[in-house]
C-alpha cells in the first residue's frame, strides 16, 4: 500500500515541551485539514468498513455524550471550516465526498467527517474513563484494550506518565468549554501505516534513526451539556 504522507507538521516537533506539555487552543483552531485529508479520509472509510471493531467502541451510558459530540463538530464545520458544506441531513466535505449524517450511530458519522480520531473521557468516580471513540489511527496501542478503562489504566505502558497523572487528571477536571488545551508528540517509526496498533521492537535511542516521524497533536476540550472531555488526535506521518 502505497503510504499516505505529509510534507511537515504545522509546530516545530524538534522542541518537545516537558510532560505533560499542554497549553491553550483558540476555539477556531481545533480541527485540521492538511495535504493529506483526501487519502487520510478514505483509509478511515476502509478501515471503518473492515474493520469496525478494531477501529470503532462504544460502552453503556456513553449515548449522551456521543449524540452531544456530533452535533458539536457539525456546528463548529459550520461555523469554522472551509470546503465542508453541511445540511440537515447530510456533510459534504472538501474533497466532495458526502456523508450522511446517521445520529443511530454517532460515531460513525464522525469518523466520515474528519482527519481527527476522537475519544470521549467522561467522569467516573475519581477518574475520566474512555467510554466511546473512533480511533481509525492508533500508534501503537489497541483501542480494544482501552475502552471502558480510565485515565491511569490506559496510560500503563507510558514511561513517566505515573508521575504526572494527578496532574494530567487535574487537566481534564478543569478545562472548561470553549477552552480547549493541546499538546504534540512526534516518535520515529519503521512502518507509515496509519493504522498502526502494535508496538515496534525498537529502543528510543534506535527510534531517531528510522524512515519516518510520526507526530500527534492531541486536544482535550469539555462538551458544554454533558461534561464529557473530547481528546482528538489529529495524526502526521512524515519521510525524513
Amino acid at each position: 500500500m502505497t503510504p499516505i504522507l505529509q510534507r511537515a507538521t504545522p509546530y516545530d516537533t524538534s522542541a518537545p515541551r516537558p510532560l505533560p506539555g499542554i497549553v491553550p487552543l483558540d476555539m477556531a483552531d481545533w480541527l485540521l485539514v492538511d495535504e493529506a485529508f483526501a487519502p487520510q479520509m478514505a483509509e478511515r472509510a476502509r478501515l471503518l468498513a473492515e474493520r469496525r471493531g478494531d477501529v470503532l467502541a462504544v460502552t453503556e451510558g456513553a449515548g449522551p455524550a456521543m449524540d452531544e459530540l456530533l452535533q458539536f463538530v457539525l456546528d463548529w464545520l459550520r461555523d469554522h471550516a472551509s470546503g465542508y458544506e453541511i445540511s440537515a441531513r447530510e456533510v459534504r466535505r472538501p474533497d466532495g465526498v458526502t456523508v450522511p449524517i446517521d445520529r443511530a450511530d454517532p460515531m460513525l458519522t464522525l469518523g466520515h467527517l474528519v482527519q481527527e480520531d476522537l475519544c470521549i473521557m467522561e467522569k467516573r468516580g475519581d477518574e475520566h474513563v474512555l467510554t466511546a471513540a473512533v480511533l481509525c489511527f492508533p500508534a501503537s496501542w489497541r483501542l480494544a484494550d482501552k475502552i471502558g478503562r480510565p485515565l491511569l489504566a490506559i496510560h500503563d505502558p507510558v514511561p513517566g506518565y505515573d508521575a504526572i497523572a494527578p496532574r494530567v487528571q487535574r487537566l481534564f477536571d478543569g478545562v472548561q468549554p470553549g477552552r480547549p488545551l493541546w499538546r504534540f508528540n512526534a516518535h520515529g517509526y519503521g512502518d507509515p501505516a496509519l493504522f498502526h496498533p502494535l508496538r515496534e521492537s525498537v529502543d528510543e535511542a534506535a527510534r531517531a534513526r528510522l524512515p519516518y516521524l510520526r507526530s500527534e497533536r492531541q486536544c482535550v476540550l469539555r462538551l458544554p451539556e454533558t461534561r464529557a472531555c473530547v481528546f482528538s488526535i489529529h495524526t502526521w506521518v512524515i519521510a525524513r
